[in-house]
């Protein structure tokens, strides 16, 4: 196969441009599944255990957002966060911050959802012994986070790995900026445009591998939940 040799010559050498592009990609990664936990974990747990007016409507919106397309997500922050538009006196147009925010705004549905209906249906189970002790509203979300957390990280890594993979959303607000907003999805779109195979093969071949770890420790939590869940 063309460029199969040279790319894993790369990966093998440790080429800088290659390892500088994956080191910036788990960085944005990681910083949006970070940002998006924070906010998709309590939000999902208030969904399941809180009932109010409209919220039907919500838990709907919040499944359909879940395959919301990335280049919609990328145009929308592009608006904010151009120059003219009310976020743009901040200057994060074209740079890793916009493009962590673009991530996390595409997980942060997914990291939601998933918690919600893990805390729903363990809160099915802790209904009565939580009532009987009155534990208030804010505790419960904690216990139920908590007693959740391993369920919880399948959730999480469910979202880093939509994040690792995205390309259409961090390409419109990061502008592919060699040495500077370059991740490996982009890298790739460009490499393979400029006919540069190896590199593009190269980034390729550790998405892949990426991917394939984070199914496996998804498998693995999910072995060790119903371990002691017996």
């Amino acid at each position: 196969m063309p460029g199969a040799l040279d790319a894993w010559h790369l990966i093998v050498s440790g080429d800088a441009t290659l390892f500088a592009i994956v080191r910036l990609s788990l960085l944005v990664s990681l910083s949006a599944v970070m940002l998006a936990a924070m906010v998709g974990l309590p939000f999902g747990a208030f969904l399941a255990l809180v009932r109010f007016p409209g919220r039907d409507v919500v838990v709907v919106a919040l499944n359909a957002f879940m395959g919301l397309p990335p280049v919609v997500v990328g145009l929308a922050l592009y608006l904010l966060l151009s120059r003219s538009g009310p976020l743009g006196h901040f200057g994060l147009l074209f740079t890793p911050t916009a493009m962590i925010f673009a991530q996390a705004a595409l997980i942060l549905p997914i990291i939601a959802a998933l918690t919600r209906q893990t805390v729903e249906d363990m809160w099915s189970e802790y209904r009565d012994e939580l009532t009987a002790m009155d534990v208030g509203p804010l505790d419960r979300v904690t216990t139920l986070l908590w007693d959740a957390r391993i369920s919880l990280v399948t959730a999480l890594l469910a979202g880093f790995g939509r994040a690792a993979a995205e390309v259409g959303a961090v390409m419109i607000v990061g502008g592919n900026i060699d040495g500077f907003t370059r991740t490996m999805t982009t890298a790739i779109a460009l490499e393979t445009s400029k006919g540069d195979l190896a590199l593009a093969m190269g980034l390729g071949l550790i998405l892949v591998v990426l991917v394939l770890a984070i199914n496996a420790a998804a498998w693995g939590v999910r072995a060790v939940a119903e371990r002691q869940a017996i």
